[in-house]
């Protein structure tokens, strides 16, 4: 029997009516709405697109959103400004700088220099430790990682006391996502195992995990036969392989491949994430999410 598809596109539209729902009573009771703003340096067509789609959500969930862009020889002194500018503007509850930023700026010291009250990404040391020491601690988990546990949860896999086995070391997916099913709490309580392409007997690890957690980069890395039946895999793999003439427009599109071996795992797990359409979906919904998480923790309500 074939695995339950988790989609993460079905489930981004629920997310999506709640944070609506809630923002729009926030609005009627407090008169506010949740604030982001987006700064792009610079024209990456990836980060465009990318962008585009953070201020299209923005929009739909009733959120005041600002794009700033800036020309790619913005300095680094002048963007610090800027976030400066944003870290004391009351009316801005998230704050995102869109990477990669061009060479003559430091990633680190600006990611630094965020508020960690108003990044939404999750990626400054003072969430990482939040994120760490979990609990009521935690204020915004970084997003991928926060999708990924809801999936989980709103598929309904049994987390507490399952075998996870994460499949990465990333600061962005694997260190955090493992971190966060080690903690007490819903979506949580498992016994976590992270490994990576330089584990010895990878194979072996995969196959005792109830539920497998695939952030390697590597297309088709995790082998049907180092499934075990019935497990929740959650593919967060998305890697090119080739392009491809779409029928509806005639362009060139790519071919996208995650790092499970989707077509054969299926027909093994009990439940599986699509390349695309599964945990993708879900990074911009989590943005959404801790940024009306922000607006709540300013407001002091839950």
């Amino acid at each position: 029997m074939a695995a339950k598809l988790i989609k993460g596109t079905e489930i981004r539209e629920e997310i999506l009516e709640e944070i609506e729902a809630e923002v729009a009573k926030i609005k009627e009771k407090h008169g506010v709405v949740p604030g982001l703003v987006t700064i792009l340096v610079g024209e990456n067509p990836a980060s465009i697109s990318y962008v585009t789609l953070k201020i299209k959500t923005a929009h739909r969930v009733g959120f005041h959103e600002i794009q700033d862009s800036q020309p790619i020889d913005l300095s680094e002194e002048a963007l610090l400004a800027l976030i400066d500018k944003y870290n004391k503007d009351d009316a801005i509850h998230g704050i995102l700088v869109q990477l990669p930023l061009p060479k003559q700026i430091n990633e680190k010291k600006v990611l630094n220099a965020i508020d960690p009250d108003k990044d939404v990404d999750g990626f400054h040391p003072v969430n990482v430790g939040r994120l760490m020491i979990g609990g009521d601690e935690v204020k915004f988990p970084p997003c991928t990682p926060a999708g990924i546990q809801e999936m989980i949860v709103r598929a309904g896999v049994e987390t507490k006391g399952a075998e996870v086995v994460v499949v990465g070391r990333s600061n962005i997916v694997g260190k955090p996502i493992a971190n966060m099913m080690l903690q007490k709490g819903v979506g949580a309580n498992s016994t976590v195992t992270v490994v990576h392409t330089g584990t010895k007997d990878l194979a072996s690890h995969c196959r005792r995990a109830d539920i497998l957690i695939v952030a390697a980069g590597v297309p088709g890395l995790v082998k049907p036969e180092w499934i075990k039946p019935g497990a929740c895999v959650i593919d967060v793999g998305v890697n090119r392989i080739g392009e491809k003439i779409s029928e509806k427009t005639g362009k060139k599109i790519a071919i996208l491949s995650g790092d499970v071996d989707f077509d054969a795992a299926k027909e093994i797990a009990g439940s599986i994430t699509p390349v695309p359409g599964g945990v993708g979906p879900m990074t911009i919904t989590m943005l959404m999410k801790n940024t009306l998480k922000s607006l709540k923790f300013r407001l002091g309500i839950n």
